[in-house]
């Protein structure tokens, strides 16, 4: 007999085997589907069909381009396909150095420090920053990371209701009863599951009037807001009021890993003591040398955030006219709201069998009653090709009654 038959870590395992076994049977689960090639802009072949992608994050179609490949290329040639450990130690590279001061100069900050990851980044960032005694305050729809970013710190943590800053400055006026305690401030610039953007020129305003430290995720801002795609800060014409500008370098950047850029003494204080920084292994060669030539690659080539702003246009306004509530989004992240998670799953599954990869995001990840289908549109999208799949999702929702 197995010795955890009956803990509850083991009810946990099985009711989530049972829940994906039960999608599999019913030919409903499209999660973790090996793309075998890339076809060029938006096209991907997965199980010997070529199919539309529609659930991509690289927002600019940079994913496979040529200069960014090729500086990844000579990086391998150069230093090889690791590092020798820890930045602190002997894992820094001036690849490493490079690329952040690319990044510094491309936010408008003093300088940047990058991590292993976009998740990573925000667990240590946000638990250096703020501990025991500290407030950590943070939206109600913010990334997982940031959530677990802020549970880790050990600070009193905190919620203001989603995109509302009268919420934010009552919680301000919670944590300010508290003398001598810090207070950190952390938001998306643009919510993962709903595509809406943050009401930023009221969120700095509070954050200055009770001298709270300001954060914020520009993992789907960066190449998407602003007019040459520097992010939120450039979107409302308001350069250096961010505290701790955080982003990743696996969506609009090809590659991987994350970043902070901010104040020199700042990124000092987090080179050496944080600890994701100090024990986890660095970027490796190729995808730092791909991150930092693909900033410039945002910067030579501005067509593309111009195609991406048409194209999200297209989007948004093609769903909405046909009948879908595509909730609050302005950018490039288009959730079609299912309701139930099998409607949500149902939709997926017709759209998928005409080739349109589109993903469902359910319960847990959404409340129960929002499960919707998550779609995103690039900058390597044709008109012709969004049009066609918004057909395909348009005769999908008809087909199972979600829209008349």
């Amino acid at each position: 007999m197995d010795q955890h038959a009956s803990d509850a870590i083991q009810l946990r395992i099985d009711a989530m085997c049972d829940r994906v076994e039960k999608l599999k049977e019913q030919d409903l689960y499209f999660y973790n589907q090996p793309v075998r090639e890339l076809r060029g802009g938006a096209r991907v072949l997965v199980d010997g069909r070529e199919m539309g992608m529609y659930a991509s994050y690289s927002y600019l179609g940079l994913v496979g381009h040529p200069r960014i490949n090729q500086a990844a290329k000579d990086a391998i040639d150069r230093f090889g396909t690791g590092t020798h450990g820890v930045r602190t130690l002997a894992g820094s590279l001036i690849l490493h150095r490079e690329l952040e001061e690319k990044i510094a100069e491309f936010k408008g900050a003093e300088d940047a420090i990058t991590y292993s990851s976009g998740y990573v980044t925000n667990l240590t960032v946000i638990s250096t920053m703020v501990g025991r005694g500290d407030y950590v305050i943070s939206d109600k729809l913010n990334h997982a990371s940031i959530v677990d970013g802020c549970l880790m710190s050990g600070a009193r943590f905190l919620r203001f209701r989603h995109n509302d800053t009268e919420s934010l400055e009552q919680r301000l006026q919670q944590a300010d009863a508290e003398q001598g305690s810090a207070k950190l401030v952390v938001a998306d610039s643009v919510f993962s599951m709903d595509g809406d953007i943050i009401d930023f020129p009221n969120l700095v305003a509070i954050c200055r009037k009770y001298n709270a430290w300001l954060m914020v995720d520009e993992a789907h801002s960066v190449g998407v807001l602003g007019k040459t795609g520097r992010g939120i800060e450039e979107h409302f014409g308001m350069p250096g009021t961010i505290d701790l500008k955080m982003g990743t370098l696996s969506k609009t950047i090809p590659s991987v890993g994350g970043y902070v850029a901010g104040k020199r003494e700042l990124i000092q204080y987090l080179r050496h003591a944080s600890r994701a920084y100090i024990f986890s292994a660095a970027i490796p060669p190729a995808q730092a040398a791909a991150a930092k030539v693909a900033f410039d690659v945002i910067l030579d080539e501005p067509w593309r955030v111009e195609k991406l702003n048409a194209n999200t246009e297209q989007f948004i306004n093609g769903l909405k006219g046909r009948g879908f509530d595509t909730m609050n989004t302005q950018t490039a992240i288009v959730p079609v709201l299912c309701g139930s998670d099998e409607r949500a799953f149902e939709l997926t599954g017709i759209a998928q069998h005409k080739n349109i990869f589109v993903l469902p995001v359910v319960s847990p990840a959404v409340p129960p009653g929002l499960a919707r289908l998550r779609a995103t549109v690039t900058a390597a999208h044709e008109p012709d090709e969004i049009e066609h799949a918004m057909n395909i999702i348009e005769e999908a929702g008809k087909k199972i009654g979600l829209i008349a």
